[in-house]
């Protein structure tokens, strides 16, 4: 015996069926593009993974350069250190220098002064012979006139 709208129900089931199949064939598409978006992603992430691996690179090189700098500046603080000391002893010797020739410089003014009132004391006594010498000329002058004076 035949259930009684057995035709209704094939229809309903074959509409079903259909219904079935286009969702089947949506989700098939729907997992053919998820296969592509992921492929994609799959390469993305491996091209990142490069860059990533190609920055690291790049950073343990800055470190090394970085260390060598490091060690630029060290030799440099200590050049730039024994470059300081340097001057400054030039420095103290020059200062030495010059106070020992002012020194120098000092001294000979002093003899300068001394032989300069040695000088002037002898130029004193000359003067005063020759005062004497001309109040001598003068007497024999006066005589010889007979001027008492």
């Amino acid at each position: 015996m035949e259930p009684e709208n057995l035709e209704e129900r094939v229809s309903a089931l074959e509409g079903q069926v259909n219904d079935l199949r286009r969702r089947v064939r949506a989700s098939e598409q729907d997992a053919q593009a998820a296969r592509v978006l992921a492929g994609a992603a799959d390469r993305d992430v491996a091209d990142m993974g490069g860059e990533v691996r190609g920055l690291r690179g790049e950073v343990t090189g800055l470190r090394g350069e970085v260390t060598d700098l490091r060690g630029e500046f060290t030799g440099l603080r200590g050049e730039f250190t024994d470059f300081r000391h340097a001057t400054i002893s030039s420095f103290n010797a020059l200062r030495a220098d010059i106070t020992d020739r002012f020194a120098r410089v000092d001294d000979e003014f002093r003899k300068v002064n001394n032989g300069f009132a040695e000088m002037r004391a002898k130029f004193d006594l000359a003067a005063a012979g020759q005062q004497q010498i001309v109040g001598l000329i003068q007497g024999l002058i006066d005589d010889r006139r007979g001027d008492p004076g």
